[in-house]
C-alpha cells in the first residue's frame, strides 16, 4: 500500500474557517489525546464547529473540539468530550504565533485533523476576521467561477 497524502482526507475539517477568516500562515501540531480518543477520532467522530486555539503559560490548547466517547470504550473514556487538548508546538512556534495573535483581529483557527504517520495532527491557521462585504464579496466570486466552469463543462459536451 503506498503513501498517500493526509491532507486528501482530514478526519474532521473546519469549514467555516474559510468563510470567516482570511487564513495567512498554517502550522501543523500535534495534539494530546487521551484513553481512546484516538480510536474515536479514527473512525471519524471529531467536529471542529466551534474550535478554537489559544495559547496560556507558553502552551497552547484546542477547546471545544468535540470527540465523541468511544462506544466500545472503558473507563478510560474522557468524561467531557469538549475538554481542552494541548497541542505539541516547539518554543519557537508558538512564541511566532503569540506574536502575531497579538495584531489586532488575528485569532488562532483550527482548520482539519488528520492521522499522520499513526499520531493526531492538528492543522492551526493564523486567521483574520473577514467583515460582511468581504464574506459577499468570497461568495460572489465563487459564484462566479462555479457558473463559468459550468459553461465550461456545457461547451465541452456540445463538441463531442
Amino acid at each position: 500500500m503506498g503513501k498517500k497524502d493526509q491532507f486528501d482526507k482530514p478526519l474532521a475539517q473546519n469549514k467555516k474557517a474559510s468563510h470567516d477568516y482570511f487564513i495567512e500562515e498554517a502550522i501543523e501540531a500535534g495534539m494530546v489525546l487521551t484513553g481512546t480518543e484516538i480510536k474515536s477520532l479514527r473512525t471519524g467522530r471529531a467536529t471542529l464547529g466551534d474550535a478554537f486555539a489559544t495559547i496560556r503559560n507558553g502552551e497552547m490548547f484546542l477547546h471545544n473540539m468535540h470527540i465523541s466517547p468511544f462506544e466500545q470504550g472503558n473507563r478510560h473514556n474522557p468524561v467531557d468530550p469538549t475538554r481542552a487538548r494541548k497541542l505539541l508546538l516547539h518554543k519557537t512556534q508558538i512564541h511566532k504565533m503569540l506574536g502575531s495573535v497579538k495584531r489586532e483581529g488575528y485569532t488562532l483557527v483550527p482548520l482539519r485533523v488528520y492521522i499522520k504517520n499513526g499520531y493526531a495532527k492538528c492543522l492551526i491557521g493564523i486567521g483574520k476576521g473577514k467583515k460582511q462585504f468581504d464574506k459577499r464579496e468570497a461568495d460572489a466570486k465563487r459564484d462566479s467561477q462555479r457558473d463559468i466552469q459550468r459553461i465550461l463543462r456545457e461547451k465541452q459536451k456540445v463538441y463531442k
